[in-house]
């Protein structure tokens, strides 16, 4: 990867600094904010800028609001009133930002402002160079420490990058590349990927990538479905791909071996918390039968598979860890991980989740708070916003 500019680098000492941070946190029904962790990983890099001087100004999307109508709750108001709580000063929320203004003019150093969902400005998603330009006057510096939508070209992540007078990454975005550039770049082996979720198609090309990788692919939840059935096993009424079925024998029968395939599961007849749990080997499952967590016996061999390893990439939950009945499989290979030897890092939101579950936060080598970008650098994408940082080098 070719070096880009951080911002411990940059002298920002009585400069206006533009950070474009990812604080899209999830929300109960009232907007109440369930779970923080992207807030405060965004902390480091404005209190970085704040103490040396700097005046602040931070945005980010929540949600998916309709560009230019800023509905109630597409507000980023929940997440200035936590922030101000985490830092104990106020962070004032400025709406209709980009063309400046009386809040602009009055900015000074040490002041922070949160500016309102950058979404909502008209040609954020299309990456429109004017809105670019506009953005970029705001500042003297750029700060990208938005590494979950690092692989999308979009107004506040790409273009505005191009324009700024000075573009960085901030300290998430440089410890992601890092920690990640350290998994993939050149590993300590064995490597061992573990990628896991309900579809196959949103990760069959990442699934193919890593197969040339690694040394073992471990499949999870409606994934592992499909390659069950592509093995010649039985999934009843689980969730799985069908159409896919001929493209994850293609990457069993490549690499033989590569990826072991579950042999018996943790079943139910319905997708509820209090359903009945029931252990069955995978040539005995019933038509009505939900593949719901990982048999014992499977997630003996993935133990095993993980203690070996010298580097683990971990993208999602191997069952149904919300509910505790199909926890089991999620909390073993969770635990596993944790007290490997191997350097580990874990991406995803459901990930972060069942980390926090299961208590194994200090224990894993690296936490990415990215989704999609995690997966699409592990496929060996070049990510927009990576590369213009890298252009602006």
């Amino acid at each position: 990867m070719t070096p880009i500019r951080r911002l411990s680098d940059i002298d920002v000492s009585g400069k206006r600094v533009f950070i474009r941070a990812d604080l899209n946190v999830p929300q109960d029904d009232a907007g109440r904010i369930t779970e923080d962790t992207r807030i405060r990983a965004s902390l480091p890099g404005i209190r970085d800028a704040l103490a040396r001087g700097a005046a602040v100004m931070v945005t980010s999307h929540l949600g998916r609001p309709t560009e230019g109508a800023l509905r109630p709750e597409d507000s980023l108001a929940p997440v200035a009133e936590r922030m101000s709580a985490l830092l104990g000063r106020p962070v004032p929320l400025v709406r209709d930002w980009v063309d400046g203004g009386a809040w602009h003019a009055a900015l000074k150093p040490g002041d922070l402002v949160l500016l309102e969902n950058c979404r909502a400005n008209k040609g954020e998603k299309k990456d429109d160079d004017a809105l670019a330009r506009k953005m970029a006057a705001l500042a003297d510096v750029y700060v990208n420490d938005a590494f979950g939508t690092a692989h999308r070209a979009e107004a506040t992540t790409h273009g505005i990058a191009r324009h700024a007078k000075v573009a960085c990454a901030g300290p998430l975005m440089a410890a992601e590349l890092d920690a990640l550039g350290r998994a993939l770049a050149n590993p300590r082996r064995p490597l061992v990927a573990i990628v896991a979720g309900s579809k196959v198609s949103t990760k069959l090309t990442v699934l193919e990538a890593l197969a040339a990788k690694v040394d073992t692919l471990i499949v999870g939840g409606g994934i592992a479905n499909t390659f069950i059935l592509a093995a010649g096993g039985r999934i009843g009424q689980s969730l799985a791909e069908p159409g896919l079925i001929g493209a994850a024998k293609a990457i069993l029968d490549r690499w033989p071996g590569k990826v072991p395939v579950p042999v018996d599961a943790v079943v139910a007849k319905r997708f509820a918390a209090d359903a009945p749990a029931t252990l069955k080997a995978i040539e005995n499952l019933d038509e009505d039968d939900r593949i719901l967590d990982l048999g014992p016996t499977s997630v003996a061999v993935l133990k095993m598979v993980i203690a070996k390893a010298g580097t683990i990439v971990w993208n999602g939950p191997v069952g149904v860890f919300e509910f505790d009945a199909f926890a089991g499989g999620t909390r073993a290979i969770a635990h596993a991980i944790a007290s490997s030897g191997a350097f580990s890092i874990a991406g995803g939101g459901d990930t972060i989740a069942a980390i926090h579950k299961f208590g194994i936060e200090d224990r894993i080598g690296y936490i990415s708070t990215a989704g999609g970008a995690f997966l699409e650098f592990l496929e060996g994408k070049s990510l927009p916003a990576v590369a213009a940082l890298e252009a602006r080098a």
